[in-house]
């Protein structure tokens, strides 16, 4: 089969599953779970600047991705970008570093998912919580076997399950906050009482408590760009990329910033009940919080469904975008070739295959090792962040090579918002966040080595393949006019 064949096979995504896909990576457990510490943490005000705050960040990086997506539709996305516009080994860097996040996190979603059903006794009796791990783990491998099409209907499905949810917990909670469901009029008291609505005391204390939420936040809004991965795979890029990125802005404003605030509405910050919930205390969501507030008996059973269905379009995601990132590896050179090959479907199996077993060796890891686990997991912390700053420092250098060369911006079929200012700020904000991981030092001035190991150790990983590419290869800093902006990618 030809390369333009193979590329004419694989692109099978329609519009509506790329707005979905978008849509799923930016709602999740960040938000089911998470967003009630972060009102805890730094009060209703503080939690709204710092989701406000990542969530512009998220779109500036977001449309410097489209820019270039639009132009260069290519799974792997940004670890082709980074090694044609700025260096190979960053690119090689960025390409494993992701892969190898992604293979932890589906590995933690089929383990947490098994967590979540518990919550369900006949479904806990039925079968042990490894069993429960190995059939989502089986269901996902199919998924991202069928064809590219399947993946985009599951993400789908399962996104419009979070979006309904989230808009159903909107409704509810205005019509809570106004007394017309549960009986008692809130209002805006929430925001006002106590040290409301921002924490710290002085200005300087405000700001280190909001910056101690970035961290939260950040986390909650990863996954955004899984929309580059899969433009390699979408039906005229050119045009529904650039559709898909528009539509961020509204939905972080939508989703996060009207949620965060009816939370904080409705349940007063000093309540023990935002302390913090992991996946096996739903009773402890924020949102299923405010639904009881509403009157509703069931909500802790919903929430729960609706978080498993989250987990899963996790995981499920997770397997294809490490697939999809050791296969454009393969191709580009930057992974064994073998890996860059694709069946008559234009799925790549041995990128699949190679992932999924190490997905269950990982899971496996898991039962039999717990503190090398709890490392392994600890080296992929800072890699969302870490591509974030690859795409940025990828964009600005490709417009840089794009005027150097002569080339006129009206060639761009889809320009980045506010270039360079959006890109600068947004890599500068993340690079803040990555400062900021430790925050009981940030915060407390309370330094513990082995915390400061575990919270940074995926700064030397990602180092690490960096300085083992560049010193095996000895490449360099691509000059302007040497980038190749031509539109395919190369074998």
């Amino acid at each position: 089969m030809s390369d333009t064949a193979v590329h004419h096979v694989q692109r099978r995504l329609k519009a509506r599953h790329l707005s979905m896909i978008a849509i799923g990576g930016c709602i999740g457990t960040g938000l089911f779970m998470a967003s009630g510490s972060a009102i805890h943490s730094a009060g209703p005000g503080g939690a709204l600047v710092a989701y406000a705050a990542i969530g512009l960040m998220v779109y500036f990086f977001m449309t410097s991705l489209g820019e270039m997506a639009t132009f260069m539709p290519v799974s792997g996305s940004f670890s082709t970008y980074a090694t044609r516009f700025v260096d190979p080994s960053l690119g090689f860097a960025l390409g494993w570093n992701y892969w190898f996040n992604w293979v932890i996190t589906a590995a933690v979603d089929v383990s947490v998912a098994a967590v979540v059903i518990s919550y369900w006794e006949p479904l806990r009796n039925f079968m042990p919580a490894w069993g429960w791990s190995l059939l989502f783990l089986c269901v996902i491998f199919l998924l991202n076997m069928a064809s590219v099409r399947v993946y985009g209907e599951t993400e789908y499905w399962m996104a419009l399950i979070k979006v309904v949810t989230v808009i159903i917990f909107l409704g509810i909670g205005v019509l809570t906050i106004f007394g017309i469901m549960g009986g008692q009029y809130i209002g805006l008291k929430n925001f006002s009482m106590g040290d409301a609505p921002f924490l710290g005391g002085s200005l300087g204390g405000q700001f280190l408590t909001t910056l101690g939420v970035f961290l939260v936040a950040g986390f909650s809004f990863q996954g955004t760009e899984l929309i580059g991965i899969t433009a390699g795979e979408s039906e005229e890029p050119e045009k529904n990329i650039p559709r898909a990125i528009d539509q961020v802005f509204w939905r972080i404003l939508i989703f996060y910033i009207l949620a965060i605030a009816i939370i904080g509405l409705i349940i007063p910050y000093t309540s023990p009940e935002l302390l913090g919930a992991d996946v096996d205390e739903i009773s402890k969501s924020p949102f299923t919080l405010v639904f009881e507030r509403a009157g509703l008996a069931f909500a802790a059973a919903a929430m729960n469904a609706v978080i498993l269905t989250s987990i899963l379009s996790a995981g499920n995601s997770g397997m294809y975008a490490s697939t999809r990132m050791l296969y454009a590896m393969g191709r580009s050179g930057l992974a064994w070739p073998a890996f860059g090959k694709v069946d008559a479907r234009g799925v790549p199996m041995p990128a699949l295959l190679a992932t999924g077993a190490l997905v269950l060796g990982v899971y496996m890891l898991q039962l039999g090792n717990d503190a090398a686990y709890q490392y392994v997991l600890a080296a992929s912390g800072l890699t969302g962040f870490i591509a974030w700053v690859g795409i940025a420092i990828s964009h600005y250098r490709f417009r840089r090579a794009w005027v150097a060369q002569g080339r006129p911006l009206s060639g761009l079929r889809y320009r980045a918002k506010w270039f360079p200012f959006g890109p600068l700020l947004a890599l500068a904000l993340c690079v803040l966040v990555i400062i900021g991981q430790d925050t009981k030092l940030i915060l407390d001035g309370d330094f513990d080595w082995e915390r400061l190991l575990v919270t940074y150790m995926g700064l030397p990983v990602f180092f690490g393949f960096l300085v083992y590419h560049k010193l095996r290869y000895r490449t360099r800093l691509i000059a302007l006019k040497e980038v190749d902006l031509s539109k395919t990618d190369r074998d």
